[in-house]
């Protein structure tokens, strides 16, 4: 499968920040067995990150999109109203298990506003902006990733769970 990384950073776009969180998604997705075919570092707002994902979904250019960044409560944190604006199918249980498994770790998870959906054939899910947080929600979401997007793309066997 493969996968896209957008990071949403304004200050990083700028180059004053170094991006530590899309190398983080990079080296767990890579490792998890896809081919990362994509990866950009968009400043925050709601139509940069929206025309990217159109264009990557529109074009079938990768099958997971994993965003990094602008899911808190900052004005400038518009990822999840990208997300909303191009999604055609939401998928919140992602979201959900993402806050759930952080809640464990800090209560800081509930102030997460992360969404997930599908377009076409891809699936989007928004990570938080620290590299140890985009740790914890992939390192628990990405095993089951694999089966969703199997019968997203129609190649899952019939097999009983």
């Amino acid at each position: 499968m493969r996968a896209a990384i957008i990071t949403l950073s304004t200050s990083g776009y700028a180059g004053g920040r170094e991006d530590k969180s899309g190398p983080a998604i990079r080296e767990l997705a890579e490792a998890a067995g896809y081919a990362v075919v994509h990866t950009a570092l968009l400043p925050d707002g709601v139509e940069p990150l929206a025309g990217e994902l159109r264009r990557l979904c529109d074009n079938d250019l990768a099958d997971l999109i994993l965003t990094t960044g602008g899911t808190g409560f900052s004005p400038t944190d518009l990822t999840p109203e990208a997300t909303r604006a191009v999604v055609e199918r939401p998928t919140p249980g992602i979201a959900e298990a993402m806050r759930w498994h952080s809640l464990q770790i800090t209560p800081r998870a509930m102030l997460s506003r992360a969404e997930a959906g599908i377009r076409k054939k891809a699936l989007i899910v928004n990570l938080p902006g620290s590299p140890k947080a985009v740790r914890e929600c992939l390192e628990y979401i990405l095993p089951v990733l694999d089966h969703g997007l199997e019968l997203l793309k129609g190649t899952a066997g019939n097999c009983a769970r």
